[in-house]
């Protein structure tokens, strides 16, 4: 399947493109660093969030604790600085089965779509570090951007609507995230580009395992949820931000 037929659907997803004013600034070379950071903790974030949503919604206490074993090296080398991030590949695995809470409806649909989700965005976490070190970008704190926390305080207070809003989010930042990557490899060197293309492939459907894990909790059609956020990240992505990061919006002139 070519790039522009996987993007597609994800654009039709979408309510706009990303504006050219963002992806001029995220091609110049002293931004490079500041992408690969921002992506880095985009990759743990995804996985921090699939985790939530199964600690939260389907599994006992031991599968929590064995689910935070299993995240922990990770969030490690990035909260404390500690480990070497070269044997984190051997880390991503799953020391045991995660079993869903017997009063669970959707727990065994939630596990096994958002433990596959982990897995691979764990293993990109990986390959970014390995881009960073290949292209000498060292790891360091930066403050979070608008985008995720915009999107996050729209979701309901209540449940199921609550979960079925967090995953609703859930899609439109995997989606995004798809959308740059094509957005960015055209104008990117060849290493770089292709790496952005191979996510594309691999990550185009996570946007629709969200959307579809979103309508088969809800007790209702999620269309009228799905447009609301549609038009909350069209907001974020096509309005003028002063923070410049992987999700943010039109880089703000600065003074």
């Amino acid at each position: 399947m070519s790039t522009q037929q996987l993007l597609a659907p994800i654009l039709s997803f979408l309510k706009c493109e990303t504006p050219q004013q963002w992806v001029d600034e995220a091609i110049k070379k002293e931004n490079l660093s500041i992408i690969l950071i921002d992506h880095l903790i985009c990759e743990l974030k995804a996985a921090q969030s699939a985790m939530f949503l199964i600690r939260k919604y389907a599994v006992d206490k031991e599968s929590t604790d064995a689910l935070l074993e299993w995240l922990k090296p990770f969030e490690t080398l990035i909260y404390k600085r500690e480990g070497n991030w070269r044997d984190l590949a051997a880390k991503n695995k799953l020391t045991k089965a995660i079993i869903p809470k017997s009063n669970s409806p959707y727990g065994q649909e939630l596990i096994d779509k958002m433990v596959m989700l982990i897995k691979e965005e764990l293993h990109y976490f990986y390959q970014v570090l390995e881009i960073m070190d290949e292209y000498g970008v060292e790891y360091r704190s930066i403050t979070p951007c608008r985008y995720a926390k915009g999107m996050l305080r729209n979701v309901k207070t209540f449940e199921p609507d609550a979960l079925v809003d967090k995953l609703i989010v859930g899609a439109y930042i995997e989606a995004r995230s798809c959308e740059r990557f094509a957005k960015l490899a055209p104008h990117v060197d060849k290493r770089l580009g292709d790496f952005y293309i191979s996510l594309l492939r691999s990550e185009a459907r996570h946007y629709q395992d969200y959307l579809t894990l979103a309508q088969e909790i809800a007790d209702f059609d999620i269309t009228e949820r799905v447009q609301f956020f549609a038009e909350k990240e069209r907001e974020l992505i096509a309005t003028p931000d002063t923070d410049f990061k992987f999700h943010s919006g039109i880089p703000a002139l600065k003074n």
